[in-house]
């Protein structure tokens, strides 16, 4: 196939995540301030987009308390920096099962199931220009932890995104995702101009290998806008694999801490580094308000508490 790359690039930055690597590196934001601070400086490294999980301030254990992200959000809006927010939809999904011989009862430890309504109350509450949908359930590393998102799931948390006028950005770990997402296009329950993010590198999701990467990309439909990233020592060999293929870059330290060997990263050094990739390789970076425009986004204040 030709070479199709894109010239126009926007840099996403995932910020902390929910896995366990607040212990691994201090520079992983566990507080509101901190992530809002970080994301911040993201943005003023060259990121159009922040996208923001919330952290128990003290232990840094993932959470999904509202109060977090409306502080998250909040911090956010009042910087001296534009910046589009990508909030994070995905938790609530979580189930732990126990032993091979004895799955149920589920383990308690982990497990972290909600309905539509409660997964989405704080997107209703932040009203962020983007939320994420995991756009299916897939074993996720650890031994006995299924990311669950069913069909009918999927399509409720869809028709809230739509309703709220949030966009989704589907989260797609393997094609089964894509082919999905557009049955929820077809269905009408997401807009037709869908945003994809292809997460590669994901146990035990799509590798991280460049032919599965472009059956990847050859099912984002034409007319969908489309990121990508790999997680861990590929993050940067991604920004790269992404623009040539003609999408968008996502790094951070959601997916990777290390800026180079021995030397762990901040996510304003991921995004400069992202940003040096794609000029190198002659692209331009765009800015949120281009990035609004090209993803038909709105930029809205959370509603009143």
């Amino acid at each position: 196939m030709p070479l199709a790359m894109n010239r126009e690039v926007f840099i996403t930055c995932a910020v902390t995540g929910s896995g366990g690597s607040q212990d691994r590196s201090p520079h992983v934001p566990r507080s509101p301030k901190q992530i809002a601070d970080s994301a911040i400086d993201a943005a003023k490294a060259g990121a159009a987009i922040v996208h923001c999980h919330v952290r128990e301030p003290e232990t840094g254990k993932p959470r999904r308390d509202v109060h977090l992200y409306r502080e998250v959000t909040e911090r956010i809006r009042a910087a001296d920096v534009d910046v589009i927010l990508n909030l994070t939809a995905g938790m609530g999904g979580d189930m732990v099962f126990g032993s091979p011989e004895a799955p149920l009862p589920l383990n308690e430890k982990g497990t972290d199931m909600g309905g539509a309504t409660n997964r989405m109350e704080h997107v209703r509450q932040c009203l962020p220009e983007i939320c994420t949908l995991d756009c299916g359930t897939m074993n996720f590393a650890e031994a006995d932890y299924v990311m669950t998102n069913t069909p009918g799931m999927l399509r409720a948390m869809g028709g809230m995104m739509t309703a709220l006028g949030v966009k989704p950005e589907i989260e797609a770990f393997d094609t089964g995702h894509l082919w999905f997402a557009k049955q929820l296009v077809e269905e009408k329950v997401l807009n037709p101009d869908a945003l994809v993010q292809l997460c590669m590198g994901v146990p035990w999701g799509a590798p991280d290998d460049l032919n599965t990467f472009m059956a990847m990309v050859n099912n984002v439909p034409s007319t969908w806008n489309w990121s990508a990233f790999a997680i861990g020592r590929n993050q940067m060999a991604y920004a790269a694999a992404a623009v040539l293929a003609g999408g968008n870059v996502r790094v951070g330290l959601e997916d990777n801490l290390w800026l180079d060997k021995g030397v762990l990263a901040t996510n304003a050094q991921l995004v400069e580094r992202a940003a040096s990739i794609v000029t190198n390789l002659g692209a331009r970076i765009l800015g949120p308000e281009e990035v609004r425009k090209k993803l038909n986004l709105t930029k809205r204040a959370p509603i009143a508490a």
